[in-house]
């Protein structure tokens, strides 16, 4: 991409000199100068910039104040790097919190400059990757909701069929075509396709599919028992397996009636309007009207015909859809550093007994939401939820070398979340819920099996042994092992607990999370980090 840079600086030597440097070292680069900020501040937005390069050349608290300024005025994804005369860490503290990225000092050299804009171009690199993932996951969000937001009252019926004929699987749009569901389907006519009305074209429409390995679609006319026509359009798409043949066809059915009704109507008028209409303008006009009707259904159908087939590809997640259709499965992936989070509600057998099932569900539901939250805001992978218990895991499905201290960073926003809770409901003299939290870091497997409800899940030594360290952990604490305090021990203090017992695992190093060292947390508790450690982290 190429980068915006903007110096602001009030001598016109340092202005070259930056500008001759940048120009010369990062060939995809705009820069432009100025001599102040505050009277161009609508420039500075029309222009926007990437990476800002401020030096208001006076004492560092008006620095700090221009930075601020200008960070209150400009999309938070823009760059600022402060220069100053002499650097400090107390000064540097303070810079970071007005707003700036990083601080140069003079006098400036090449090596210094040129450091820092490296780290800042990757920064900017980085901020708009995770923006464009943002937007895609949003609008592939957005797209599939609005999708299947109708799919309960369409006419239309889903069938899982195999090769060999047998209905694996069928929609309730199944029954709202044929008038009766699969189980009654299969007690009169059998398990196969091949009795479906009508039989004869839904016959050669599944063996044609089925020979050349290809899409078939088919519009039929069939009888049904009232006397009454109905008319069908058919859509087959087959699953290829790893050998090239067919494993599986997914059917798409769609009640045209209305449409394909209206259509021969239109076609019966345009008929009886064309031999009437020999010489006569009004005629002439009136079929002209009925030719537009005509192509404004045959274009409502083929609409249908497209939202059926995308109807097909957005039940299921996209890549789930994509590999299942291509290769008739969604294959398996292996990662070499994921860091498996389990939570766990002690005594939670004794909490049930004294609630209603109902009330049970609602609270247990309102607290894996606010997990969901705090995991989502980590880059952490939610797994899946087995009765009280909690699980997920960082680096996956996209790698990353920061997944052990996001967790251990969900893990602490999570545990003071229960913790915060737990103290009001004393106040209350209410029944509080106590947490235990393990993680562990290391290879896993990870993806989808099985045929019929597909699921996104983890395998591996890693995911027994973050269990165990949830179930040798204490409540309202965060256990860790020792392999995940290998990574994460520079910005989090912990205590050392030994060699703890596991059951069928032995004695495994173990250390309990107090809190982010004082260095990298933004407050007194130590659970949100500050500037410099998501800096730090975003470098991992």
């Amino acid at each position: 991409m190429k980068y915006k840079i903007l110096i602001i600086n009030k001598n016109p030597d340092d202005r070259e000199l930056l500008k001759n440097i940048l120009i010369t070292s990062i060939t995809d680069s705009n820069v432009t100068c100025l001599n102040s900020f505050k009277d161009d501040i609508q420039n500075i937005k029309q222009f926007q910039p990437h990476i800002i390069l401020l030096d208001e050349n006076s004492c560092d608290q008006q620095l700090n104040e221009a930075i601020s300024d200008l960070r209150n005025q400009l999309p938070e994804n823009v760059i600022i790097v402060g220069i100053t005369d002499a650097i400090s860490a107390d000064l540097q503290t303070k810079t970071i919190k007005s707003g700036a990225t990083e601080c140069m000092v003079k006098p400036l050299n090449d090596q210094q400059i040129l450091k820092v804009l490296k780290q800042a171009t990757e920064l900017v690199d980085t901020k708009n990757r995770i923006k464009e993932r943002t937007k895609k996951q949003r609008d592939d969000f957005e797209n599939i909701e609005r999708l299947l937001s109708g799919i309960n009252n369409l006419p239309v019926a889903f069938l899982s069929v195999a090769s060999t004929g047998q209905i694996e699987w069928a929609n309730d749009g199944f029954a709202r075509i044929y008038g009766f569901d699969l189980s009654s389907y299969r007690s009169t006519f059998g398990n196969t396709i091949f009795s479906l009305p009508p039989a004869e074209e839904t016959s050669s429409l599944f063996n044609k599919c089925i020979k050349d390995r290809q899409t078939a679609e088919k519009i039929c006319r069939m009888k049904m028992k009232s006397g009454d026509t109905r008319w069908l359009q058919i859509y087959m798409s087959p699953q290829l397996n790893d050998n090239g043949l067919v494993e599986r066809v997914f059917v798409v059915e769609h009640d045209i009636t209305s449409f394909k009704t209206r259509e021969e109507e239109l076609t019966r008028q345009n008929k009886n309007m064309q031999e009437i209409a020999d010489g006569l303008e009004d005629a002439n006009s009136m079929l002209e009207l009925q030719k537009q009707e005509i192509n404004l259904q045959k274009m409502t159908i083929e609409e249908e015909q497209q939202k059926s087939e995308k109807l097909l590809l957005n039940i299921l997640p996209f890549e789930v859809a994509r590999q299942l259709k291509s290769k008739g499965r969604a294959g398996t992936r292996q990662y070499k550093l994921v860091s498996v989070l389990f939570a766990d509600f002690k005594g939670f057998s004794n909490i049930s007994k004294t609630l209603d099932p109902k009330d049970l569900v609602s609270i247990l539901d309102s607290y894996f939401a606010t997990f969901d939250g705090i995991t989502e805001r980590h880059y952490i992978e939610k797994i899946k939820t087995i009765g009280d218990a909690y699980m997920c895991a960082g680096g996956l499905p996209l790698s990353n070398k920061s997944n052990p201290v996001d967790a251990v960073l969900a893990g602490l926003e999570i545990q003071h979340y229960m913790n915060t809770l737990n103290d009001t409901k004393v106040l209350s003299n209410l029944p509080i819920w106590e947490l235990r939290i393990g993680i562990h870091t290391g290879p896993v497997v990870a993806g989808v099996v099985g045929k019929k409800r597909f699921a996104y899940d983890i395998w591996g030594d890693t995911v027994n042994i973050a269990s165990r360290m949830e179930q040798s952990g204490h409540v309202g604490m965060v256990n860790i092992s020792g392999i995940t305090y290998e990574y994460i021990s520079d910005f989090f203090d912990c205590n050392y607990r030994g060699k703890i017992e596991t059951k069928n695992l032995g004695k495994i190093d173990m250390y309990f999370v107090n809190r982010i060292k004082e260095e990298y947390s933004q407050d007194k508790l130590g659970i949100l980090p500050n500037e410099v450690m998501i800096n730090l982290i975003n470098k991992l």
